[in-house]
């Protein structure tokens, strides 16, 4: 057999991601392949910072894009800063917790759960008694933007218990970063990684992290080698530390760090708090079709993020039945449900480049044929309409 070029179909991303990339991005990964010493390159490097400062709200010098996804952006906070015998108290409100818990196990450390339901955000007074109750506690791990259930935790509050008691904070933002506001210097977060195929609409397989001066203090004076030598960020920022001499760490994936660049100069031209607004506003839209149609949100108005909406699976539908015939006769993926949550949501993306007006219409009307096709217990013909009047009395 001889196999030909891969040409992949055209898809409308709505799921938790990867979301739709621009055509501006996409152009910008196909540009020449040049050194990862190059000066030109080096010169980019330093744009990149400065680009993934602005979309922090931060001066940490220590702010760059992991050569990986957001799991190993994830992985990078807790190597580099939990050492063997570290309490690490892991906020658990879905699946990306629990993945928080793995990292620390995997670090030597003992994680001490404070665990809510799935859907709900992270209890400031639970992780208030969990501090109390370790008063030896090194570190404070939760998910501002649990992407598994669509809820967004109250980062300010959290971090600023974590810190009465003397704790270092690693925040998840791999949601919520460019979509919902995340004020690294003013919330004064130690350390917090993302990803580029959410909000920022770029291709996965990069992560950006920032540290705060007091995390650098923290790893420089640590006991312990740190486990990983590719996450090592003593080694790290040999490479991504400032000014025209840069140490050799590895081979950084230069194109696709082309795109996330582009990406970001997409952010800045927008600005940030007009992107905010942006996935705000059509998520009131999305929300309205589709509670027109009949369908309910997982999570409580006042904690939903905008750019991820889980929602309850109609009575007698065959969940994975719908997202099938919408990818196969509309080209429209939407996600399905993780953990507890199989089976009982779908999780629908409004994120980055793939938030705007066609999308939401698109996904309303092809959702009501399918569910209307399939006799499910919805009312037919209403989504739209309802999303519409929403569109109409605001323009972003």
């Amino acid at each position: 057999m001889t196999i030909k070029s891969f040409i992949p179909p055209k898809r409308t991303l709505m799921g938790p991601g990867p979301s739709d990339v621009s055509e501006r991005v996409l152009q910008a990964l196909a540009r020449p392949t040049i050194g990862h010493l190059d000066p030109s390159f080096v010169g980019m490097m330093d744009e990149m910072k400065s680009l993934l400062q602005y979309a922090f709200q931060t001066g940490n010098d220590l702010t760059f894009p992991v050569s990986a996804p957001g799991s190993a952006g994830m992985e990078t906070c807790f190597v580099n800063l939990v050492e063997p015998g570290d309490k690490v108290i892991v906020c658990q409100n879905g699946v990306f917790g629990g993945r928080m818990k793995e990292n620390v196990e995997r670090c030597g450390g003992v994680p001490i759960m404070v665990e809510d339901a799935w859907g709900e955000v992270v209890d400031p007074n639970k992780l208030e008694a969990a501090l109390k109750a370790n008063p030896d506690a090194k570190v404070v791990a939760f998910v501002h933007a649990e992407t598994s259930t669509g809820v967004q935790s109250d980062a300010k509050t959290l971090t600023e218990l974590a810190h009465q008691h003397d704790c270092l904070v690693i925040v998840d933002a791999v949601t919520s970063l460019g979509g919902t506001p995340i004020k690294v210097d003013e919330w004064q977060i130690d350390a917090i990684y993302s990803g580029t195929q959410k909000c920022l609409s770029a291709p996965p397989g990069l992560s950006p992290v920032s540290f705060s001066a007091r995390a650098a203090d923290v790893i420089k004076s640590r006991k312990s080698k740190i486990q990983s030598w590719f996450l090592d960020l003593s080694l790290v920022m040999g490479y991504w530390g400032g000014g025209a001499k840069r140490a050799y760490h590895h081979t950084a994936p230069i194109n696709n760090l082309y795109g996330l660049h582009e990406a970001l100069v997409i952010l800045q031209e927008e600005g940030l708090e007009n992107a905010w607004a942006r996935h705000a506003f059509y998520h009131q839209a999305l929300r309205a079709g589709l509670e027109a149609m009949g369908i309910r949100f997982l999570v409580k108005e006042a904690h939903r993020l905008p750019q991820l909406n889980a929602v309850t699976v109609p009575d007698g539908v065959d969940e994975a039945a719908v997202r099938q015939t919408l990818l196969q006769d509309y080209g429209l993926e939407i996600g399905a449900g993780l953990g507890a949550l199989a089976g009982k949501v779908w999780r629908i993306g409004l994120m980055g480049h793939a938030c705007n007006e066609n999308n939401v219409l698109y996904c309303l009307e092809a959702l009501d044929k399918v569910l209307g096709k399939m006799n499910a217990p919805i009312k037919a013909g209403t989504a739209v309409v309802a999303a519409q009047e929403v569109l109409a009395k605001q323009a972003v």
